[in-house]
């Protein structure tokens, strides 16, 4: 049975010893047409191969120059040899047609930043500052609610950012907003409750982590007004109170009041709350109902979904289920990630951030409103990242074939619904996915959809 060798590069041979040179090369030669000597990469020395094969260098020199020969191999003057880049098509890959459709050229997608606004002079800035003074002990395991620094500075901007009542020993970081749903989920399970209501319509990737996590969901109407309080009855339930998604209303107060009265566990999840323009910040939830309502807080759309950074705010009695479904879960952002950010909110850096995407936000909210027919109506404009069309059944039902002859790739209310033939329709634009330089042309795509719908 051939035995496996590898060499200071980590090159790997099936290679039997006793073989000699045509078994050495015909090893090499396996290496390259299975993939695993990579076209382009660099290939042990010859010493170095000779050192770990226990051969004699001579004999690998000349292995070495007939794969030159035979095309497998390349040199060059006063360079290491190299797999050939051409010519040699590795055997276990072989050649399929994918089947996926080609990317759209323009994009409206709700719920996504512009991923050139990340502030990345700021950013390393930051991770340069923490590096210089953080103690060597940050970069042990880290503690299971996430870093205590973040965790104090998360408290204090909270609390003047969004009004939220924050103890420090009562705020877990996860690994962004998805990974404090599975985990609430699993927390809330192991405390007997195993049904959540949600919003509908709502995201339904989100419904989906909550299913996965053993809870069973049912809808709740959502109106002009919010979701309908008035017709929840489940003991646990998923908001976006301030900027509801995907309809983009905000709840009225006297629901506000009605929801923190329920006495069902409530998950506020305020997505984009920072994102506000024609009116002042609404506060948070919490802060009706500290002990029965869990803030849940990212920065996905602030500065990036990439760096998987996100935060729960919990009731007392949440505290404990909640950090042990966490540290089972075993996920958990890199210390570095969590001082950066600190460093960057406690620095100022973070307001500063937010308020340029803010201005940049509403410019491209006033464009897209400014240039659509008048006939529509849109909707949910006085926050967040996005905005509805109202459309039609019958027009919502067109929008997806419509958008690929566009190269144009947006989202629709029904998909959303939980009983999609349920409800009004609509076009849902989030107008700050594309990237600045992009802008004008996602939007000259959404008018060309629009005027064929």
């Amino acid at each position: 049975m051939a035995d496996s060798w590898s060499s200071s590069v980590d090159a790997h041979l099936d290679w039997t010893p006793g073989s000699g040179r045509n078994g050495l090369a015909k090893a090499v030669r396996a290496a390259i047409r299975d993939g695993r000597w990579r076209p382009g990469s660099v290939v042990p020395s010859t010493r170095a191969l000779a050192h770990d094969l226990g051969l004699a260098r001579g004999t690998v020199t000349r292995v070495y120059s007939d794969l030159v020969a035979e095309g497998y191999l390349l040199t060059s003057q006063g360079a290491p040899t190299r797999v050939a880049t051409a010519g040699v098509e590795p055997l276990s890959m072989p050649r399929t047609v994918s089947a996926e459709e080609p990317r759209p050229r323009w994009t409206f997608m709700p719920g996504r930043p512009d991923p050139s606004l990340f502030p990345r002079d700021a950013w390393v800035a930051a991770t340069r500052r923490v590096l210089q003074h953080t103690p060597n002990e940050t970069f042990d395991y880290g503690e299971p609610r996430g870093s205590s620094v973040l965790r104090a500075t998360l408290a204090a901007y909270l609390g003047r950012g969004r009004g939220v009542l924050a103890d420090p020993a009562r705020i877990v970081i996860c690994a962004g907003y998805s990974h404090a749903l599975s985990v609430l989920g699993r927390a809330l399970r192991e405390l007997g409750i195993t049904e959540t209501a949600f919003e509908d319509p709502s995201v339904r990737a989100f419904r989906d982590l909550a299913e996965a996590s053993g809870q069973r969901v049912v809808g709740v109407p959502v109106d002009g007004g919010g979701l309908r309080v008035d017709q929840l009855s489940s003991p646990a339930v998923v908001v976006t109170a301030a900027h509801q998604a995907p309809l983009g209303v905000t709840m009225a107060p006297a629901r506000r009041t009605a929801l923190a009265r329920t006495g069902a566990v409530i998950v506020e999840d305020d997505y984009d709350g920072e994102f506000r323009y024609d009116r002042h910040q609404v506060g948070a939830v919490q802060a009706l109902a500290p002990e029965r309502v869990v803030y849940a807080g990212s920065v996905s759309k602030t500065l990036s979904p990439s760096l998987r950074l996100g935060w729960l705010v919990l009731p007392r009695f949440l505290v404990d289920p909640v950090v042990a479904a966490l540290t089972t879960s075993g996920a958990q952002p890199p210390a570095l990630a969590q001082l950066t950010l600190a460093h960057l909110i406690s620095s100022g850096g973070y307001d500063r951030h937010v308020r340029r995407c803010r201005i940049e936000y509403r410019s491209r909210r006033d464009a897209l409103v400014a240039a659509l027919p008048r006939h529509l109506n849109p909707q949910g404009i006085s926050a967040g990242l996005h905005l509805v069309l109202p459309l039609d059944t019958a027009a919502e039902s067109r929008v997806p074939a419509t958008a690929r002859r566009h190269a144009l790739a947006v989202a629709t209310v029904g998909a959303q619904r939980m009983r999609p033939s349920e409800g009004a329709g609509g076009l849902i634009v989030g107008y700050g996915a594309p990237a600045k330089h992009a802008f004008a042309g996602a939007l000259d795509a959404l008018l060309g959809m629009l005027r064929e719908l």
